[in-house]
């Protein structure tokens, strides 16, 4: 059997000793209070300050607990980790050079009642007749957004699978094994793909977007025809899948923010 990790009995212990006192508290008070080193309490404490669980006075250097602990609260699919404003609000950017350098259409998705709410949706850069769909709920099991954000959310897989795989074309995902072995290649290969499954003739990519900590919160993609998204053996062009997995790190690295 593993050994237990010291760190996180440490941590924990930091954060319980942070609730059971009304007052914040300093370095030293923390690390006596723990029989830690000082530089040991010291190291816990900006890490737990980076992922927002401790929050620190700018004024008195003392620490309490942070609002990050509030998000762990968000429902019992941990919808809340990160409003959807937020990430719309931090893809912004990336999203419109994806659009740019793909020539495609993008969206951003999160998981929303075990479908893909589109948070943010881009225009393909030409002239062509286009319909918005931010705020649209998209099948999960049937786009690349979806496959992603269900290849590292085993509880929503579980509810997609337990209410029936609707087929939207011939192609579409319809078995539980099949889903299962699509959403393993998924994770493997770290995008995800859809070819005719929602739409015929319509092809998807997409990646995943990750907050602190590597936890997936959405996901980015593009969408057009499958003759410009594939090669003659309907897999994904190469140099497309380049950059939207280039796209989802630089919007992972933007919601991690800067290691101090």
């Amino acid at each position: 059997m593993p050994g237990l990790i010291q760190s996180i009995e440490r941590s924990s212990a930091v954060l319980r000793l942070l609730a059971a006192v009304p007052d914040r508290l300093r370095v030293k008070e923390i690390a006596d209070a723990l029989d830690l080193p000082k530089s040991t309490a010291h190291g816990i404490l900006r890490t737990l300050e980076h992922v927002g669980f401790v929050e620190q006075d700018p004024l008195t250097s003392r620490y309490r607990l942070g609002s990050g602990l509030l998000d762990l609260g968000g429902n019992e699919r941990g919808e809340g980790v990160l409003d959807v404003n937020e990430l719309r609000g931090r893809a912004l950017t990336w999203a419109d050079a994806l659009a740019a350098r793909s020539g495609e259409e993008v969206r951003i998705g999160a998981l929303r009642d075990d479908r893909v709410l589109v948070v943010h949706h881009v225009f393909r850069p030409d002239d062509s007749a286009q319909s918005m769909e931010t705020g649209r709920l998209l099948p999960a099991h049937a786009t690349a957004l979806g496959k992603v954000l269900l290849a590292y959310d085993v509880t929503a897989t579980r509810s997609v699978m337990a209410a029936g795989l609707e087929p939207y074309t011939r192609r579409s995902l319809t078995t539980r094994p099949d889903l299962a072995r699509s959403l393993t290649e998924t994770r493997a290969r770290g995008w995800g793909l859809s070819v005719e499954e929602r739409e015929p003739g319509r092809a998807g990519i997409a990646a995943p977007v990750r907050a602190i900590g590597g936890l997936v919160v959405g996901a980015i993609g593009i969408s057009g025809p499958v003759e410009r998204l594939c090669d003659t053996r309907r897999q994904a062009r190469p140099a497309l899948v380049e950059h939207v997995t280039a796209a989802a790190r630089s919007i992972s690295r933007d919601l991690a923010g800067p290691r101090r």
